[in-house]
């Protein structure tokens, strides 16, 4: 059994923005067509959307969506989603080198009422491949425009009289590779053009820039200097940029399922990764951001991507033929999720927001449909114990583990993260290991007031339409060892949130 302290600081870190907490939404594989939109004629349907899609997010919650893409962006017209939906066009759906009809029946009218219905914040991602910066600027306008034009004439025509008010707008998507092939002097050039001229026509709106992982991808040639060289080159209109864009896939953890401890660990240590990328993108852009303007990280793509469900990178296993992007997603997954998470919080100032690919059936999804059934994984379970945190203060936390409490990547077993809002405070406790309980001392003042577990008998297991709460939280037993003083036990591979009611002096 291995021992653990568990010290939470009352030095705050930073507001942990909701928009930490978002997700991706792209026409990819059955996420958005099957997956979120099922058509107004289907049953089931609430307003053209899943209603028991819409039931599970709204409990999650989603606090922001990222639409349409992703790869499938810079292929997308907007105005080929508005209107009578008789009379849109039928176009060729590309994203991912998949090929497929896309009816366009999920436009810009259907995802801004998807966002309104869960109270989401939408983030639109414009097209910079095959778009022009006039349709970007039309669709900015179509979208927010509060005076009488043509364009919100068309609107209100459509069945929106009232401007949606979208703040955030990305301009590109991997423009490195799928979104044009630019490097980064060239995009910065066109990125200069986009955004200057949308600007005019919404000043208030939040411009995303297209950044590239440092470290990332280099059996593709990608340019480890990309986000430096694209800021030298806005020189003084670095200011035309509001948050910059990294992706991080975690790819190294082998089979989706059957995986072995090794693998389990991989996965784990490169989910621990993305916080040392994000750090290493903050700096840079500290170094170019003018002052007082500071520029924000936009992990807006990010998780686990099992090489059962792409065709490329590493995984010596068999792949599925044609690729569907679907994969199964087990308790490790949720775990990685979870340490993403402590990375997020300590790095709440300097990222602005996280969006998970995708929400629904694609990658690391938090629903999964078959038929009638939807399915919350593992992950929706992960981010559901986080709830808490969404928009409460991060505080400092350090775990104390005994001599043999480290695993093979020389971490330690336990991790954690807290926050504190309205004088109470949560913890989230992950136990890494993969056959070890920890026995976790907490100080604390105050009662517990709630305490869920995430765990299950193996860190592959998963939850399906015949089983589907096989992983799924369940009350943890937490005993007050006097004196501010708390003890729990976590089994291995799992998850847990404590909630505690005040803080008081003792707690140190």
């Amino acid at each position: 059994m291995i021992e653990a302290r568990v010290i939470v600081d009352d030095q705050p870190i930073g507001i942990i923005s909701p928009r930490v907490y978002g997700h991706f939404a792209e026409h990819l594989g059955r996420c958005c067509y099957g997956g979120l939109w099922i058509g107004r004629d289907a049953a089931g349907n609430t307003d053209g959307f899943r209603t028991d899609v819409l039931d599970a997010l709204r409990e999650l919650p989603v606090p922001l969506i990222r639409w349409p893409g992703g790869c499938y962006a810079d292929h997308y017209h907007w105005r080929d989603g508005i209107g009578a939906p008789a009379t849109r066009p039928a176009t060729l759906g590309m994203s991912c080198g998949l090929h497929v009809p896309d009816d366009n029946a999920l436009g810009t009218h259907e995802f801004l009422s998807l966002c309104d219905q869960l109270e989401a914040e939408p983030y639109l991602a414009g097209n910079v491949g095959t778009g022009s910066v006039q349709e970007f600027c039309d669709w900015i306008e179509y979208v927010n425009e509060t005076v009488a034009t043509k364009l919100t004439s068309e609107r209100a025509a459509n069945g929106r009289r009232d401007p949606w008010a979208v703040r955030l707008w990305g301009i590109g998507n991997e423009s490195w590779d799928c979104g044009g092939r630019f490097d980064a002097v060239s995009y910065a050039h066109e990125y200069r053009r986009f955004a200057a001229m949308a600007r005019h026509v919404d000043p208030r709106a939040e411009f995303v820039a297209v950044g590239l992982e440092d470290d990332g991808l280099p059996e593709m040639g990608m340019d480890p200097h990309w986000n430096a060289r694209f800021l030298a080159e806005l020189g003084s209109d670095v200011d035309l940029v509001d948050h910059l864009s990294i992706h991080r896939y975690w790819v190294h953890g082998g089979a989706e399922a059957a995986f072995d401890e090794a693998d389990y660990y991989a996965l784990l240590d490169e989910a621990d990764g993305t916080e040392r990328l994000i750090e290493r993108t903050a700096r840079t852009l500290a170094g170019a951001a003018k002052p007082g303007h500071p520029i924000s990280v936009a992990l807006d793509e990010w998780g686990v991507w099992h090489p059962e469900a792409r065709s490329w990178g590493p995984g010596n296993v068999a792949r599925r033929t044609p690729v569907t992007f679907e994969q199964a997603n087990t308790l490790r997954d949720a775990l990685a999720a979870g340490i993403a998470f402590e990375g997020f919080h300590r790095q709440c100032r300097v990222l602005s927001m996280a969006n998970l690919a995708q929400i629904v059936n694609v990658l690391q999804s938090v629903l999964a449909t078959a038929g009638p059934v939807c399915v919350r994984t593992p992950t929706y379970h992960a981010f559901a114990l986080h709830r808490v945190h969404i928009g409460a203060e991060a505080l400092r936390v350090e775990v104390e583990v005994n001599v043999d409490g480290s695993g093979p990547t020389g971490r330690p077993a336990l991790s954690a993260t807290a926050s504190t809002r309205g004088g109470g405070f949560a913890v989230t406790l992950i136990n890494r290991d993969y056959r070890r309980s920890v026995i976790a001392n907490i100080r604390a003042a105050g009662a517990v007031s709630s305490s869920r577990l995430l765990a299950a008998d193996s860190p592959d297991a998963v939850n399906t339409p015949a089983d589907p709460n096989r992983v799924s939280p369940r009350h943890l037993v937490v005993e007050s060892q006097g004196s501010g003083s708390y003890s729990t036990v976590l089994p291995p591979h799992s998850m847990a949130t404590i909630e505690f009611a005040a803080r008081g002096a003792e707690r140190h």
